[in-house]
């Protein structure tokens, strides 16, 4: 069981790490006037497991703040991600 809980720590580092990374480029593109990231492909990563990390980056850059499908999204994505993981943890006991 021990390394089945280090993969998915692993994991949901690596994920997270990746949605802070996409957001602070999306920003950094932003100022710049060059192409965007996709949203889609931010919430993606919010899906696969990075909503913290896309809600810690949103807070660090203030980058989509004003965004209603992120401020309401990203913590509802949160959310639910954060009761499957513990409702899966409960079941592994």
């Amino acid at each position: 069981m021990k390394p089945l809980l280090t993969v998915l720590a692993l994991y949901l580092f690596v994920i997270n790490l990746d949605a802070f990374l996409l957001m602070r480029a999306d920003k950094l593109h932003a100022r710049r006037g060059r192409r965007r990231i996709p949203e889609a492909a931010l919430f993606l990563a919010a899906v696969l497991g990075g909503s913290p990390g896309v809600m810690l980056a949103m807070r660090r850059y203030r980058h989509k703040t004003l965004h209603t499908s992120f401020t309401v999204g990203m913590p509802i994505i949160c959310f639910f991600e954060t009761s499957l993981l513990t409702a899966a943890l409960i079941a592994a006991l």
